[in-house]
């Protein structure tokens, strides 16, 4: 490891010592997703050993090259990981807020608590695929912001690095990465020959790549990030409720989506419109993968919520779009298809059918059950967990749980209006909260 030392902020470089096994050649899925940071913070009550921590990540690394890699590009517009030990940046500073006032930051595009991956400009240039910040707070507790390319991997993947690091901090067994040189051959191993037939991306036209672009470009001005919180009580009231409605045992997930987009379209004022959710699928489970699969082995569902439905029709629809998801969602080898027509060297052009924010289509990713609240870091758990606002684009969201792993934390980036609207929609959103309900264990001051 090297590094410069300033009064209160030290940078360093942490790397495994050694290369990886070779480059890792990047999937379609990887390639859709290759300009996004994905950036989270977890929050401790205590401080945590800069020293222990970057000892730990460098042997993390070293199990898991990906990270501390660089991206290439091939003669085929596709991508590759070079596994060469680069290194990841590691920086350690002071930061003047308290740990309730660092919770409430998380709601800002530029939160000051991560080092944002520089995603897109990585493509092109060998810069890092992974930055740790170790913010020591005012009050003596600290947050530990993480940020990495989603070239990488998913949350699965993200979860994996963790669990290792966490295993080389404390001396525990280490989770063992399943990884291959081509990402593409590898899944095209395990799908089944024919699936859903309709592709999950899209190539839009001149004029609505356009108005795509001005969205990102104005994304941090037209846009507000929200935070809900639901007890678990309140969660459980929830799901029974609709359970009861539906006619069927509902997952906590079908619930709480149907639940939020209901209230969005009410205080949006949807009436007669047709409206999507988009929820991410973990393709792991689906295809029998192992869990720690590296990659991005995501599907995607895309059901829409028409006029007249009751929140617990539409959860009850969620939940068999979900039992029959590899027969009417599965969509990658129709993606293949599809990139074979209009030519793999504009996937960089295409899109995700199930991001249209014209349409306020709703994303929902569920980075719940990854058990990241539980998984000690230099001997410290973390109180809290929270996605960091990166892009700010409109009608994406997240579900995690609560501090201390209770109840859920609802993240969600809308239109400037819609989130002021929603912000007062307090009984809307909180229909079975109870007077006696316990609050969380630490919360932003402004947590609906």
């Amino acid at each position: 490891m090297t590094g410069t030392l300033t009064s209160d902020t030290e940078t360093r470089t942490v790397r495994a010592g050694r290369p990886g096994p070779g480059p890792v050649r990047c999937a379609v899925g990887d390639l859709l997703l290759a300009d996004l940071p994905v950036s989270v913070v977890f929050f401790h009550e205590h401080p945590l050993d800069p020293d222990a921590l970057a000892a730990g990540l460098a042997r993390a690394l070293d199990l898991l090259p990906e990270f501390a890699g660089r991206l290439r590009t091939d003669d085929d517009g596709g991508l590759r990981i070079d596994t060469d030990d680069s290194g990841v940046p590691f920086t350690v500073a002071d930061a003047p807020y308290t740990l309730t006032e660092a919770l409430d930051r998380m709601v800002l595009p530029n939160s000051g608590l991560v080092d944002h991956v520089r995603a897109a400009e990585a493509r092109r240039e060998p810069l890092p695929l992974l930055t740790v910040r170790l913010n020591r707070l005012a009050d003596g507790t600290c947050a530990l912001g993480v940020s990495w390319h989603h070239a990488v991997g998913d949350m699965q993947t993200f979860a994996l690095l963790v669990r290792t690091w966490s295993a080389c901090t404390e001396g525990t067994d280490l989770p063992e990465p399943v990884r291959a040189p081509d990402r593409d051959a590898q899944l095209d191993a395990h799908l089944p020959a024919e699936d859903c037939g309709t592709p999950a991306l899209r190539l839009p036209d001149p004029a609505e790549s356009a108005e795509l672009r001005r969205a990102v470009a104005t994304a941090a001005l037209a846009n507000r990030t929200v935070q809900v919180w639901f007890s678990p009580a309140e969660t459980e009231r929830l799901r029974a409720a609709h359970s009861a409605a539906a006619g069927r045992r509902l997952s906590t997930n079908d619930a709480l989506c149907a639940h939020l987009l209901h209230v969005l379209r009410e205080v949006d004022g949807a009436g007669d419109e047709e409206q999507t959710l988009t929820v991410p699928v973990n393709l792991r489970r689906v295809l029998g993968l192992p869990d720690t699969t590296l990659g991005n082995l995501l599907g995607e569902i895309r059901l829409p919520y028409r006029p007249g439905t009751t929140p617990a029709r539409y959860a009850a629809e969620l939940r068999t779009a979900v039992e029959e998801f590899t027969e009417k969602h599965l969509s990658v080898r129709s993606n293949l298809r599809f990139l074979e027509q209009v030519g793999r060297d504009r996937v960089t052009e295409c899109v995700p059918v199930g991001f249209d924010p014209a349409r306020r289509t709703l994303t929902v990713s569920s980075w719940c059950r990854l058990g990241l609240q539980d998984l000690p870091l230099a001997g410290r758990r973390p109180v809290a967990f929270s996605p960091a606002a990166t892009l700010q684009l409109p009608w994406t969201s997240w579900l995690v749980e609560g501090p201390r792993g209770e109840g859920h934390l609802y993240t969600l980036v809308l239109p400037a209006r819609t989130a002021a609207r929603l912000r007062t929609a307090a009984a809307l959103l909180h229909p079975h909260r109870r007077p006696g309900d316990p609050g969380p264990a630490v919360a932003p001051r402004k947590l609906l």
